[in-house]
């Protein structure tokens, strides 16, 4: 969910660098006129410190500051946080999670669904009397445009890798896939009079979580064609396979179902009215602004005047040190912490330009040198967790045993996460490589991005303890900006790396198949091909038994903890600042698979 060339979305770049996007969408106010709305808006300006004042009145208006811009408004090519932020409030999927939940889903624009005992034949009844921004009404015919089109375009860019891997038995599409077919694509994805019907080549237990990524938003196919978006027939499909969506005319002038509807987008702004013909509940508040203001001061100067109601704050020290206990600022802390981070030790280093002498020799290292067990034991036993866990975090977290957050279903809380024992660390370099690691000792780069506190201080650790082991080890740090680490980890050529994922949707197999199998995203990074694990991966993506799955995942983090695959971070709570006047921001109620920032959509945010 991220812009980069993958597959799919690595953490860093959603939460150490906040999206630093900059593929941003023209701007075209909403031309759609049938909506039923009264077409008011909160008048905005801005003043020099980056803080707005609206003419509408204080409690019509919900203010958002972030620090970049949002790079689309299609869900088609949704991918990053600071898109979805505001896609999940025009657009609406076929189910969402319940409440808090990770595990219960329940009906949106669908009202129940039945599935085949083979699990491989999902049938739709969708919801009557629910209307377009444009003002058309929701049919099937829209469910079905929607989730062809993400089949054809499925770009790197966007998420509907993991949606073609359920519905065409493959991640890529046509351009990539000779396999891909308009047979296929049409056959998986269907009408049956209103009744939607998906056709999977085989069982997937996490399909009905993919369906609720607001990437699978459901677009108003009428209003998409008429304004220039593809005709959804098998006669011109192929023209648009692959297609980058990012500034698509749909992009520009959305239409969906949602409880808010466009209103305008420029390169200060984003702005959006509560939708008056809106099928459930109708918002509460009646306009919403999400301002980019890149400074993080002016945006602090402004939440602690009240001219900004939620911000991007930054680090939990920001939140305690400067927000917390101010007037007029309430905090909720101890929020479930969705992503897995690790530091990465590449057992086939393909840059070798980065291996020194390349030998054991003290001056280097081999292109294989993790691929010793020893090795691996060693550098996992000398980080530091529980000081990674007071200087980094203020003290909040857990180690962990598995890169699958805890908070997600298939996490063995009994499993013993590593220990950080610096005697275990030496015995285990003292019989690496057969003796020759402690012998003549080693030269090693470890990368970091530049301006992450985090990840230079858990580098500092690692390379404090590691040089304290034998004066022979070298740990070179090395700074680089986050879009080089992406592209040299994807080809396999960083050494050692701190990256982490955040999830796409709420089922334990978008981590597990992500970090551990030798068909996993992150494969080039990690170099490991384990057949064991490979066999116990899928055999967990292909069953919908819940307690088989724990077992499972519970093998999988078994094994990889013995062969030492990677430095585990431990959990990060979070914690978000608000104005107190904000209600609707609870830990009751907050979703991490919903709303980036709330953790609630706006839909349930209300003023006082």
């Amino acid at each position: 969910m991220t812009i980069h060339t993958s597959r799919t979305r690595p953490l860093g770049l959603i939460a150490l660098t906040t999206l630093a996007l900059t593929l941003a969408a023209c701007d075209k106010p909403n031309a759609n006129k049938d909506t039923g709305s009264s077409g008011t808006t909160a008048s905005t300006s801005t003043d020099s410190t980056g803080s707005t004042s609206t003419s509408s009145g204080a409690n019509s208006v919900l203010v958002v500051q972030e620090s970049a811009d949002i790079p689309t408004l299609d869900p088609g090519t949704s991918y990053d946080t600071a898109s979805g932020q505001a896609v999940e409030n025009l657009y609406e999927t076929l189910v969402t999670y319940k409440g808090s939940s990770l595990t219960e889903l329940q009906p949106l624009l669908a009202t129940k669904w039945d599935i085949s005992n083979d699990g491989k034949t999902y049938r739709f009844t969708l919801r009557d009397g629910v209307k377009f921004h444009s003002g058309n009404d929701f049919k099937c015919a829209d469910a079905e445009y929607t989730f062809r089109r993400n089949l054809v375009t499925n770009t790197s860019s966007s998420g509907n890798w993991f949606l073609s891997e359920s519905l065409l038995g493959t991640p890529s599409n046509a351009n990539d896939d000779q396999s891909v077919t308009w047979a296929k694509i049409s056959t998986a994805v269907k009408c049956d009079g209103e009744t939607l019907v998906f056709s999977l080549p085989k069982a997937d237990p996490a399909f009905l979580a993919k369906l609720a990524y607001i990437g699978q938003g459901i677009v108003d196919s009428q209003h998409a064609k008429e304004i220039g978006e593809w005709d959804g027939t098998e006669a011109t499909w192929k023209a648009a396979v692959g297609k980058d969506l990012t500034g698509s005319p749909l992009s520009q002038d959305p239409s969906g179902t949602g409880a808010y509807r466009f209103v305008s987008k420029d390169a200060t702004a984003f702005r959006a009215e509560a939708f008056d013909g809106y099928w459930g509940d109708k918002a509460k508040i009646k306009n919403v602004v999400i301002q980019i203001v890149p400074e993080a001061a002016a945006r602090i100067q402004a939440f602690l005047k009240g001219d900004a109601d939620l911000i991007e704050a930054g680090t939990r020290p920001v939140v305690e040190e400067q927000l917390k206990g101010k007037p007029g600022v309430a905090v909720v802390d101890n929020l479930p912490d969705t992503g897995a981070w690790g530091i990465f030790m590449n057992e086939a280093i393909k840059g070798t330009d980065r291996l020194g002498s390349g030998k054991l020799d003290g001056q280097g290292i081999p292109a294989n040198f993790f691929s010793d067990l020893n090795v691996r034991k060693g550098f996992v036993a000398a980080f530091d967790v529980p000081t990674y866990i007071k200087e980094v975090q203020g003290g909040k977290g857990e180690p962990r045993n598995f890169l699958l957050p805890e908070t997600f279903p298939g996490y063995d809380s009994d499993l013993a996460a590593p220990k950080f024992d610096l005697d275990a660390a030496k015995a285990a370099f003292q019989q690496a490589w057969g003796g020759q690691v402690w012998e003549n000792g080693f030269t090693i780069n470890a990368t970091y991005r530049a301006g992450s506190v985090s990840m230079q201080t858990a580098m500092e650790l690692l390379k404090k303890n590691i040089e304290a082991i034998n004066p022979k080890f070298k740990v070179n740090l090395v700074s680089k900006q986050w879009s080089e680490i992406i592209q040299d980890g994807d080809a396999g050529k960083e050494i050692l790396i701190m990256t982490g994922w955040a999830p796409d949707y709420a089922d334990p197999d978008n981590f597990v198949h992500t970090m551990y199998s030798s068909e996993g995203f992150y494969h080039p990074r990690a170099g490991f091909t384990d057949p064991q694990l490979d066999g116990w991966v899928q055999e967990a993506r292909s069953t919908s038994d819940t307690e088989k799955r724990n077992e499972l995942y519970t093998k999988i983090a078994e094994r990889a903890q013995e062969q030492a695959y990677y430095i585990l971070l431990p959990s990060n709570p979070g914690i978000l600042a608000y104005r107190d006047n904000l209600r609707g921001i609870s830990e009751d109620t907050f979703n991490p698979m919903l709303a980036f920032r709330t953790g609630t959509l706006w839909k349930d945010l209300s003023k006082s």
